[in-house]
């Protein structure tokens, strides 16, 4: 099960350039999480204090009571054990093979036998569907395979929190959705605390549990994803929806006269789009986290969009075998290569589930 990671007004600043202050949330155990922002704001930069890389310059990162932020640099080894991170590209050596990258932190951190890495290492490749590429260098494999051998190393040691730093980016909407179902599938068979930093909105609204958004060097809003996508927050409903109107601009923030002329001009907000139904894991279980369709917004009294959580009537299940670029489910069951398309629910009323 993963642990909980509770965070108290973080702030991190480089020089006289704050990337951003006072930043509180809580990682649940075991949920998803995602962090959205614009460009710039600072999500790599979060994902690398939380694991201790950045010191930040005030603030607390508790995890099972300590405070990585006041540990030596002994103790910080200790707790850095709990994570593993998929970075940009997989970040892999480029002189090694799969096999060896992935054997890497094995090979680094433990003292088990070679036969011993040789089972973890094969049972995470099959994870994630990589089984028959063990020889092949990352030079020779696709951007794809890449994250999904960077994902199999994150996971060797067996953590109780997995952070994603972007694995959407470079892949197309295809390898993207089934990128998310791995996710999916992963956090029901080994119940880590998952953290995602992207800027995939459909990835946002189909995947997590929570919701973060970092803007203007703060945290807008954090909280179940119900509440962000159904939030009237101008910038969340701007970000989460991919709209033009709203604070940001171009430069990150619109000034006062961008903002002016687009109230004076009278033009009202398109409408929020339906809340769809959260991406299950592939076998059809259901996840140990995850919360029924609707229960937040019933819990707090919120009427969300008209359509919300109603099951896509064309929506169909992947029975075929995947493809070198495209990761199987947990433990063989059938991957759902379909995401869950707002548009395509049908309309309905209040929030009831």
């Amino acid at each position: 099960m993963g642990v909980e990671i509770r965070v108290e007004g973080l702030t991190k600043s480089f020089g006289r350039q704050v990337i951003w202050q006072d930043v509180s949330l809580t990682l649940p155990a075991g949920e998803i999480s995602v962090m959205l922002g614009p460009s710039g704001t600072g999500k790599s930069v979060f994902l690398k204090t939380l694991v201790g890389l950045l010191k930040p310059d005030r603030g607390s990162i508790t995890i099972e009571g300590r405070d990585l932020t006041r540990l030596k640099e002994a103790d910080l080894y200790e707790v850095r054990r709990l994570f593993g991170v998929l970075f940009q590209d997989g970040a892999l050596f480029g002189s090694m093979n799969l096999y060896d990258n992935i054997a890497f932190p094995l090979r680094e951190h433990t003292r088990k036998t070679e036969r011993a890495i040789k089972d973890i290492v094969l049972d995470k490749m099959d994870m994630v569907g990589l089984i028959g590429s063990e020889s092949k260098l990352p030079g020779e494999v696709s951007g794809g395979m890449r994250k999904r051998a960077g994902l199999a190393r994150a996971l060797v040691l067996d953590p109780e929190i997995i952070l994603f730093d972007e694995p959407d980016s470079g892949l197309d909407p295809v390898r993207t959705a089934y990128l998310n179902q791995l996710i999916v599938d992963l956090n029901a068979a080994i119940e880590a605390t998952f953290l995602i930093v992207t800027h995939d909105i459909n990835t946002a609204r189909t995947v997590p549990d929570n919701i973060g958004l970092l803007y203007h060097r703060h945290l807008a809003m954090f909280g179940p994803r119900e509440m962000l996508l159904s939030s009237e927050e101008p910038v969340v409903r701007q970000f989460l929806n991919a709209q033009r109107q709203g604070p940001i601009g171009m430069a990150e923030e619109k000034d006062a006269d961008e903002l002016a002329q687009e109230e004076a001009s009278g033009q009202e907000l398109p409408a929020l789009p339906p809340i769809p139904i959260q991406l299950s894991p592939s076998d059809g279980a259901t996840r140990a986290t995850a919360r029924e369709p609707g229960a937040w917004c019933r819990e707090h009294g919120i009427t969300p969009p008209p359509g919300s959580f109603q099951s896509s009537s064309t929506a169909t299940t992947a029975t075929a075998t995947p493809g070198r670029d495209d990761p199987p489910a947990i433990a063989g069951t059938t991957v759902d290569g379909t995401p869950v398309d707002g548009t395509e629910l049908a309309a309905a009323g209040r929030c009831d589930g």
